[in-house]
């Protein structure tokens, strides 16, 4: 290559650093009076109509000066020592790329132009667009006119006028920024949802960040926001900075403003810090780390204030039964892979009292669980240990009743039998349960099962198990349980269990419709002899409801401190239909026990009598439109609906309707509190209105009244909650208005409205 090479290498590498577009300048007549400067235009975002220079066909030169260009004519004038290619010029060097309908280079003057649509493409892919750019002898510093760049990680930057420096950094005059789409669908140009316009911009390769003087961020075409000072990464990067606030308002608090702002330590590593502040209340101060790393990633939440405590809803508030003093959350999650096998995972959830949360809208759990488990897995054997706490948040509980594990062990083995097909499966597991103010218990156990599967000639599929298991329990101070059933007796005590099943499917499949119909009657036979399960207590079975998930069940209580015994038969019937675009699912069974003697099962769970309730579910799907699941237990005598739950979605992804709803007529013992019977509705709706707009809502309704549950508060139609919303969203931008109202109050969180504004740019860095 000759010196013109080298030299339109190095020009190559300005422009593209530059990232520069410029349109051509009419020059002023010689002697005309120089007219008075007419007011700065807007900086030009759209993309013009020019294909980037694709990648050059042929292998490129080796040197880092050296380029390969071509072009349709090349002249030489030595009279003024001027180089000029034209038609369609082309300049490749390494992974940058060139195109402009004229380059000029004059040697007396050091000056290179390229003029004529403008393209240049960088190593990373973004583009810059121009009519003429003009660089110095140096080729160090140049001053570009009317640039556009079009950045491949997102965005645009567009400015009258801008100077390279020779630190490589470049300063832009009257510019403009934004990620947002520039044109519609339909591929019209458009002014952005948002952008950023400034006096002046400083660009920094090196720390990629984007620094403006005098900016102002325009929403839908108004400026909105002054901001003198502001900076933000580029490229995809994550740098410290302040983040959207968030603004709000509810009866209990006040209004609320809070700005995060946020600390990158590391591509992994990140602390956002927010100070909340309050009309009502005094400031809240939250943190939330999060680091991800080789073995997993964990995230930790912290919030601390000082005021006022108010938990006892049976007394009135005043100075002896309220103080102001500390008030926080604890909030930690994490999940490591120390290697293929083992996994560590924790979740950890405290607070000082019982409505903090709910009164700063954290949260509205009654009850926080922490866990911290320790796991190996591998193809045939699962190995935990497993501890966990709970802390109640419901007015009136007693902490000291709440229980923790310390802790539960599990180990598990799966092998063939080698002799007929079947698998066995053994089962190690202790468990210590203890209360500060309550019932203590321990448990160990070991159980094996087996089970084979056959499939007959005619097509039935035929599973046989067997089952047997060995208890240990330890129990003290049962008189602190209320609950006769869940004592157990005080001391230590063994007990044994055993168990064998026949279960026979017999799928029936066909055509129907034009798509496939499948009818799978079922049978089981389940032989337990009779177990001493009320010497040991009642931990982890109390929870106990005939459904259809558990009809067909080995053990129909969850858990594994209460075992049913007898001898029973149960049946049922699948259906299944699948057509394009449309299928149902249906099960629906029974069951009958033989032995007359007292069931363990206490009254309204549907199993108390010889002769069960009637479970069943049904699932209907058409395409995405309509989602329909409906699952019910009937009873036995009249069938009335003891158990009646219905969940639907109907619409599309942006317009829909979802509905929900549960009763539970099961007439059980209030003393139960496990399982007490309520009914209630839930609504939900979203409406898109335009292509970003929509308005959403939602809703909770208690319809529980007295012949439900006798302890119940509500009327037969008593509304929780609701929220209502409009939003507008599209690529870069959300913004939205929500009121919600509270129609319950809980200790210092009162009933009553709450207002959020949401505004948040995205791609804005972070």
């Amino acid at each position: 290559m000759t010196r013109k090479a080298l030299l339109l290498s190095a020009a190559l590498g300005l422009c593209l650093a530059a990232e520069a577009r410029a349109q051509t300048q009419t020059e002023p007549t010689r002697g005309a009076p120089t007219p008075a400067p007419a007011p700065a235009a807007a900086p030009d975002l759209q993309t013009p109509a020019v294909e980037p220079p694709p990648p050059s066909p042929t292998a490129l030169p080796e040197g880092e000066d050296q380029i390969q260009f071509t072009a349709d004519q090349l002249e030489y004038d030595n009279e003024q020592d001027v180089v000029t290619a034209t038609g369609d010029v082309r300049l490749y060097r390494r992974s940058e790329r060139l195109r402009a309908d004229k380059v000029v280079w004059n040697r007396k003057s050091g000056q290179v132009v390229a003029e004529g649509n403008v393209v240049l493409v960088n190593p990373q892919g973004d583009s810059a667009y121009g009519d003429r750019i003009e660089l110095t002898d140096t080729l160090k510093d140049g001053v570009v006119q009317n640039m556009l760049v079009v950045l491949d990680a997102g965005g645009r930057v567009a400015a009258q006028r801008g100077e390279r420096h020779e630190d490589g950094s470049f300063t832009v005059h009257n510019a403009a920024y934004t990620p947002c789409a520039v044109s519609d669908s339909e591929g019209c140009p458009k002014e952005p949802t948002w952008k950023v316009t400034a006096d002046r911009v400083v660009y920094e390769p090196d720390k990629k960040r984007l620094r403006y003087t005098g900016a102002r961020v325009s929403v839908f075409g108004f400026a909105t926001i002054p901001l003198p000072v502001f900076s933000h990464p580029v490229g995809g990067q994550s740098a410290s900075g302040i983040l959207s606030p968030d603004l709000r308002y509810n009866r209990t608090n006040g209004f609320q403003f809070a700005l995060p702002y946020y600390l990158s330590f590391a591509p992994n590593r990140d602390l956002t810090i927010t100070p909340r502040i309050y009309t009502n209340v005094l400031p809240v101060l939250q943190a939330d780390y999060r680091e991800l790393n080789s073995l997993g990633a964990f995230r930790l939440s912290a919030y601390g204030t000082y005021s006022r405590r108010a938990d006892d809803l049976t007394v009135p508030v005043t100075p002896a039964t309220s103080k102001n003093d500390f008030r926080g959350y604890l909030d930690a999650v994490g999940n490591f892979q120390l290697d293929p096998a083992w996994s560590a995972s924790a979740s950890l959830r405290l607070t000082t009292d019982r409505t903090f949360l709910r009164r700063y809208d954290i949260s509205r759990d009654d009850r926080l669980r922490n866990n911290i488990r320790v796991e190996r897995i591998d193809a045939d054997s699962y190995f935990s240990i497993n501890a966990w706490v709970v802390q109640t948040l419901r007015v009136g509980d007693r902490q000291g009743l709440q229980p923790y594990a310390l802790p539960e062990i599990d180990y598990r083995r799966r092998m063939d039998d080698g002799l007929v097909g079947g698998r066995f499966e053994f089962q190690l597991n202790t468990l210590a349960i203890g209360r500060s103010d309550g019932q203590d218990s321990q448990r160990a156990f070991a159980s094996a099962r087996w089970d084979l599967r056959r499939l007959t000639n005619w097509g039935q599929e035929v599973t046989l198990t067997a089952y047997a298991r060995g208890d240990l329990y330890n129990a003290s101070h049962t008189n602190l349980t209320s609950v006769v059933s869940y004592r157990g007796e005080d001391g230590f005590h063994t007990r044994g269990i055993a168990a064998a099943a026949v279960d026979v499917k017999w799928p029936l499949i066909g055509s129907l419709f034009g798509g496939t119909q499948r009818i799978t009657p079922r049978f089981q036979v389940v032989a337990s002899p009779k177990i001493a399960n009320l010497e040991v207590p009642n931990e982890d079975a109390r929870a106990v409801d005939l459904e259809d998930s558990n009809l067909f069940a080995l053990n129909r209580f969850p858990g594994y401190d209460r075992f049913e015994d007898s001898t029973r038969f149960t049946w049922g019937m699948d259906y299944a239909l699948y057509l394009p675009g449309f299928s149902i699912d249906a099960n629906i069974g029974q069951s009958y026990r033989i032995s007359s003697r007292p069931t363990l099962f206490p009254d309204g769970t549907g199993l108390t009598d010889r002769v069960s309730d009637i479970v069943g579910r049904t699932v209907i799907r058409f395409r995405d439109f309509v989602s329909f699941t409906h699952r019910y237990r009937l009873d036995k005598d009249n069938l009335a609906f003891r158990r009646n739950e219905v969940d639907m979605t109907l619409g599309s992804r942006a317009t829909y309707v979802q509905l929900g709803y549960l009763r539970l007529n099961r007439n059980i013992n209030a003393s139960l509190e496990d399982l007490q019977d309520r009914e209630e509705l839930r609504l939900g709706a979203r409406v898109q209105i335009a292509r970003f707009w929509s308005i959403s809502g939602s809703t909770l309704v208690d319809l529980t009244d007295r012949k439900e549950d006798p302890t119940s508060l509500a009327d037969g139609f008593e509304p929780v909650r609701h929220r209502v919303g409009i939003t507008y969203e599209d690529d870069c931008l959300r913004l939205g208005f929500t009121w919600k109202r509270d129609y319950a109050t809980t200790g210092d969180a009162s009933r009553g409205n709450s207002y959020l504004f949401t505004l948040a740019f995205k791609n804005l860095g972070r």
